[in-house]
């Protein structure tokens, strides 16, 4: 009986995408503005309530505190708190020491000084 014998095509190594940009250019630190009509994000308006408050307070409190001040109201989301969370969370972890906040308690945020 004769074997047949099979060969396997090596794949062609992946080309890295990052190869083809230029490297990236020092941007200066991202500050809180408001946007173009005038209203603030909801993470610069959480840190607008956490300097105005000098408490730490969970992303619930937050967002009930930005609504009743009038930095920011949710546009219709369901769990607007998670996503303030999430924000927050990736602020800290993407700058580290340099973030505007810091995480206090479990589940609570303060403002970094």
């Amino acid at each position: 009986m004769a074997t047949k014998k099979t060969t396997t095509k090596k794949a062609a190594p992946r080309k890295d995408a990052s190869a083809n940009k230029e490297p990236d250019k020092a941007s200066p630190a991202k500050k809180a503005k408001p946007k173009a009509d005038g209203k603030l994000s909801a993470i610069d308006a959480a840190a607008k309530v956490l300097g105005d408050t000098k408490k730490a307070l969970n992303c619930k409190e937050l967002v009930e505190a930005m609504a009743a001040k009038g930095y920011w109201k949710s546009p219709g989301g369901q769990t607007p708190h998670a996503t303030l969370y999430s924000a927050i969370s990736r602020e800290i972890q993407k700058k580290g020491k340099d973030s505007r906040f810091k995480k206090a308690e479990r589940g609570q945020f303060a403002l970094n000084r």
